[in-house]
């Protein structure tokens, strides 16, 4: 279907060839461009062969000769713009769908679009995509994914996202491998259903399509308090994700001794939960799945002792300051220990572990953490300042997941708030009271 050209930016190649606002664009070298991915990756070639049709629908052709990989100029009509292709699984796991209702509509809103897996890094099953399509994302070259893998064996996948079509993914993921497309993998660890030997053949045949598998990160399954009518889950429990971790680790280390990868990374919240320790800096590589919450902990740890050797000192003699730190329950013992560790003399510094009340007493990562969970537990606790985990807040506001905003936190508790950034400096500078480097920029340009 034609896409409307909203504007053309002035001096560049469809500019230099005459193109017009309000023209619609056909085709490009032949094809029809379908989304935003098909026209970046048409229009990176150096010869191009555009069609162009006015509001009549006559149609003319256009040539543009640019540099390879250059942009071609053209600002296209919202309809490019890539709508999100609802999910078509039902899974067993499905976080959405044990949400408490109520709240903003967004929030319960379920993609499953290997576009946005590929702009974005969101996690997508390749159940939404027909057989035309995965032949388009083998054209397009689109790499890398983020693929919900879960399973292996095609009857448990199938089973677990409750989707015919989810027996297909070995056969697609060989064939991503054989056209040297990589790819990141997850899998949603649910205890007594893809665990134990199903989990051994899943690490074991990702690691058969190497290289076009980069990563594999294991997550546990959340489990909310919302799940009258759903599938019986089971959480983890402390000895659960112990004998997990016991399982994974020999797969790590038999990896690295033969690939130079340990290839398969579980989540931050296993070594929480049982108690082990969070592996070295170097265990996580490039920490590929960060994402995922695998080696957010240790990467935090690793940037304050970074910061630490470049920002500025703390006076001598600093003034006293009480500062309280929310967090999840599961990362509280970390957390706690990072900040004796990192802060200044006479900063004392509590960090309390928060229930989540709102999700339910199961769910213990940070940034499930709600505006109304956090006013009834730090009501009342003396301090001087507040420091917030960024991961609460949803992206560019100020709102927490139950739409309770941060000023209404500050105005409820009476104490002023300061939002800590997920990175080392960020927790450092707020530690040592030092003001963030965005703000130094703002008084130096004001």
């Amino acid at each position: 279907m034609p896409i409307r050209v909203l504007s053309v930016v002035p001096g560049s190649p469809a500019g230099k060839a005459g193109i017009q606002p309000e023209e619609w664009l056909v085709s490009v070298n032949g094809e029809p461009v379908i989304d935003e991915i098909d026209y970046q990756a048409l229009t990176a070639a150096a010869h191009l062969k555009l069609v162009l049709a006015d509001r009549d629908g006559q149609e003319r052709e256009v040539s543009v000769k640019k540099g390879a990989w250059d942009p071609l100029g053209l600002c296209l009509d919202e309809t490019l713009t890539l709508r999100p292709r609802p999910c078509r699984n039902h899974c067993l796991f499905c976080f959405i769908d044990q949400m408490p209702r109520g709240m903003r509509k967004t929030l319960y809103v379920k993609d499953d679009d290997w576009r946005l897996s590929l702009m974005m890094g969101n996690y997508v099953t390749l159940t939404n995509v027909d057989d035309a399509e995965f032949d388009r994302i083998l054209r397009r070259n689109a790499s890398p994914l983020y693929i919900s893998v879960h399973a292996t064996d095609p009857e448990v996948r199938a089973r677990m996202l409750r989707n015919p079509n989810a027996t297909k993914l070995m056969p697609r993921l060989r064939k991503l491998r054989d056209r040297g497309l990589k790819f990141h993998a997850q899998i949603v660890l649910c205890p007594g259903i893809n665990d134990g030997e199903v989990l051994d053949r899943t690490i074991r045949e990702l690691a058969e399509l190497r290289p076009a598998t980069q990563s594999v990160a294991i997550v546990p399954v959340g489990v909310t308090c919302f799940r009258e009518g759903l599938a019986e889950l089971r959480r983890f429990t402390r000895e659960s994700a112990a004998a997990l971790l016991d399982q994974v680790i020999p797969w790590q280390k038999r990896f690295l001794r033969e690939t130079g990868t340990r290839l398969v990374f579980p989540s931050d919240e296993f070594y929480c939960l049982s108690g082990y320790p969070l592996p070295s800096d170097e265990a996580y590589e490039d920490y590929y799945q960060i994402e995922n919450g695998v080696g957010m902990l240790r990467q935090l740890e690793r940037e304050c002792l970074e910061a630490e050797e470049y920002l500025p000192p703390v006076p001598e003699k600093p003034a006293a300051r009480r500062l309280l730190i929310p967090t999840g329950v599961s990362a509280h013992p970390f957390i706690e220990g990072l900040a004796r560790r990192f802060a200044p003399p006479g900063v004392t510094v509590q960090v309390l572990p928060v229930v989540n009340r709102f999700f339910g007493e199961t769910i213990t990562v940070t940034g499930l953490l709600v505006g109304r969970d956090l006013i009834d537990a730090l009501r009342g606790i003396p301090c001087d300042e507040i420091l917030l985990s960024g991961n609460m807040l949803r992206q560019n506001t100020d709102s927490f997941l139950d739409d309770v905003t941060l000023e209404q936190v500050r105005e409820a508790l009476g104490v002023p708030i300061r939002v800590v950034e997920n990175q080392g400096e960020s927790f450092l500078r707020a530690l040592c009271g030092l003001p963030e480097e965005d703000e130094i920029m703002e008084d130096k340009n004001g």
